[in-house]
This record gives structure tokens, C-alpha cells and sequence, in this order.
């Protein structure tokens, strides 16, 4: 099971290769960040996707601007938040609950993409064809242990 470093770190992979492709125009390439949390509960999550920028040299403010959308805990206003990101025209979006995942895929339709990490099985969610061949614009981590806590011991 990857780590939440790891997969920070490997966001920073799927983020860089945009960045170089719009590193002659004049403003900072976009990434947005999605959340049904408040930014406070966000926190802990914020200080090590910064961490897992940092460490491909990616950095807010410098090389990338980074547009928040925190949902407070209110899913029916994810999809006008994802809108209002794609409208942005960000390099990547990062969604980091189920709910928000599905609203920036949605919303992105395929021309954006999107990194997410959730709780549930993406191929059920509908965020991922298979695991072998997940197709379109979303990739991401799977986090089991909802799973098999949902389902308790055998």
C-alpha cells in the first residue's frame, strides 16, 4: 500500500510534465486542490502535498499557483467548486475525498487531469475502468483499508 508521502511525491511527477510544456508563459501554471473538508482539517494533508511539491522542485508561489477549494463539508456544493477550478484551466487537479474526486471528474471531462485519493474501489466509483487499464484522465490512490474496515474481520 503506497504511503501518503509517496503518493504526494508521485503527484509531483504527473504535475511536473505540464509545467515544463507552459514554462515560457508569462503566469504560473495552476494547480487546483479539492476538498469536501474545511481547509482546517486539511492541514496535516496540505503540509505534505507542499512537502511532496517541494521535493520535484515544485513550489507555490514560485513555479506553480496552487487554487484551493475547500467544500466545508458541504458535498452539494463539490460540483460548482470542480467547475470553478476547470474554469481556471489548472495543469492538474487534486481531489482528495471520494465525493471530491467524483465532482473534479465530472467536471474536468477528461480534458483535465486528476489526481485523487480516496476511500473507495475507483472502478466502482466509476473514476477508473480497471485496475490493469484505468483509461481516461484520473489516476490515483485506493486507500483499502476503508474496505476492510467497512467489512471487519473474516
Amino acid at each position: 500500500m503506497i504511503k501518503r508521502r509517496e503518493f504526494i511525491t508521485g503527484l509531483g511527477g504527473v504535475v511536473a510534465w505540464p509545467l515544463a510544456s507552459r514554462a515560457q508563459q508569462r503566469s504560473l501554471p495552476v494547480i487546483g486542490y479539492l476538498s469536501s473538508r474545511s481547509a482546517e482539517a486539511e492541514i496535516p494533508i496540505l503540509s505534505e502535498f507542499r512537502q511532496g511539491l517541494a521535493a520535484v522542485d515544485i513550489f507555490e508561489g514560485r513555479n506553480v499557483e496552487i487554487e484551493f477549494r475547500f467544500a466545508d463539508g458541504e458535498i452539494d456544493r463539490l460540483p460548482a467548486l470542480a467547475t470553478e477550478l476547470v474554469r481556471r484551466q489548472p495543469v492538474a487537479i487534486v481531489a482528495v475525498t471520494t465525493v471530491a474526486s467524483v465532482a473534479a471528474g465530472e467536471a474536468a471531462d477528461g480534458k483535465i487531469p486528476v489526481v485523487f485519493n480516496v476511500g473507495g474501489d475507483p472502478t466502482q466509483l466509476g473514476l477508473a475502468l480497471s485496475f490493469n487499464r484505468p483509461g481516461g484522465n484520473m489516476t490515483g490512490i485506493y486507500n483499502v483499508t476503508d474496505d476492510l474496515t467497512r467489512y471487519g474481520p473474516a
